[in-house]
């Protein structure tokens, strides 16, 4: 049951992410940092992409995909259509590993050490669930403020 709920979840937030990305007339605004904003809309939209992909991708679907955190802080100007495709990509993602879980699955200690201890894969799927949630709240804002 949890899996079918965090597969319902992951799948209703990245598809808002992506309306939040297309809903931005003025494209140069996904990249724009004011005041005290320091992540623009698009570097958050890649970080929630490089998270996803390496935690549930790589670790749980055996994707391969290799991270490199810095550059989803620093890249810039990524063309809208190319961060939806990402976003896009990312939900095929989930959907193939989530395909391969079993409850069992959830109950079993999750193979990497994130938070400086062990917790159950169940555990760390509904962290990375709300932490999607967290950033998809900071996007809307961003885009809305602009």
């Amino acid at each position: 049951m949890l899996i079918e709920t965090l597969r319902s979840l992951f799948n209703r937030d990245l598809n808002k992410l992506k309306v939040e990305i297309e809903s931005y007339q003025n494209e140069n605004q996904i990249w724009v940092i004011d005041k005290n904003i320091s992540n623009s809309s698009g570097n958050l939209c890649l970080h929630l992409i490089g998270n996803i992909n390496t935690y549930i991708g790589a670790e749980i679907g055996k994707t391969a995909y290799v991270r490199n955190r810095p550059l989803e802080f620093s890249l810039k100007d990524i063309p809208k259509s190319e961060l939806i495709t990402k976003i896009e990509d990312t939900i095929i993602v989930v959907n193939n590993a989530f395909d391969t879980l079993t409850e069992e699955d959830l109950e079993a200690i999750y193979p990497q050490i994130v938070f400086e201890k062990e917790m159950t894969t169940g555990f760390f799927l509904v962290h990375l669930s709300t932490h999607l949630a967290y950033h998809l709240g900071q996007i809307n804002y961003h885009r809305r403020l602009l």
